[in-house]
Order: structure tokens, then C-alpha cells, then sequence
């Protein structure tokens, strides 16, 4: 059973910066990539970036395009997401997953594993 436990979320002003983080307890086929999630209170969860652990290969929703940064350590089994440039409307429970190749990586139905999730609220 893999473990993903997120950190690193907080309260920050918009305009500000936050970075979380995702370690896994192990890297197995069920982590061959690696995807961050949020659900803003009333709405549903909504993709918002992916990452493949051996090239790099990253993917991201539209609305952070240029603001995030997804990255991976992999000596440390450890998913990043660097947020630049926070919005209000960026407030909401993130949480980190992992899942198998060749599946959808926009569809949280395509993952496997979830971490517990880490609140980030941007203040106006």
C-alpha cells in the first residue's frame, strides 16, 4: 500500500508564495506518475497538474499554467508543487495522488493512491 503524505500548505496574501510538498513511501507501477488535485469548498475536485517520475514530463490546468511548478526529487520520492503568483480563487484543499501509465492523467479516476490533503488558503 503506498502512502502519500502532503505538506507545506498554509495561509498566504495573494501575490504570494507557497510549496508544497508529497513524499511516497514507495515507488511502485502504481506510481509511475504523479498528480496534484484541489476542491474549493462546493466544488468539485479539479485537476491541476502531473508529473512522470522518470522523464519529467510535466502537465498542467490551464488556470495555473505559468503561476505552478510541479517537479520531482527523485532520490527522495518527494512531488513538488511551487505556487507563484497566488489567487484568491486558488483556496482549497490540495491533495497529491499517484497512478499507473497510459491512464488520463486530468481524470482523478485515474489514480490510485491519495494523499490526506493540505489546505491552502490565499487571502485578498
Amino acid at each position: 500500500q503506498v502512502q502519500l503524505v502532503e505538506s507545506g500548505g498554509g495561509l498566504v496574501q495573494a501575490g504570494g508564495s507557497l510549496r508544497l510538498s508529497c513524499a511516497a513511501s514507495e515507488r511502485t507501477s502504481s506510481t509511475y506518475a504523479m498528480g496534484w488535485f484541489r476542491q474549493a469548498p462546493g466544488k468539485e475536485r479539479e485537476f491541476v497538474a502531473a508529473v512522470t517520475w522518470s522523464t519529467g514530463f510535466t502537465n498542467y490546468a490551464d488556470s495555473v499554467k505559468g503561476r505552478f511548478t510541479i517537479s520531482v526529487d527523485n532520490a527522495k520520492n518527494t512531488v513538488y508543487l511551487q505556487m507563484s503568483s497566488l489567487k484568491p480563487e486558488d483556496t482549497a484543499v490540495y491533495y497529491c495522488a499517484s497512478r499507473r501509465s497510459g491512464l488520463n492523467y486530468r481524470m482523478d479516476a485515474s489514480y490510485s493512491y491519495w494523499g490526506q490533503g493540505t489546505q491552502v488558503t490565499v487571502s485578498s
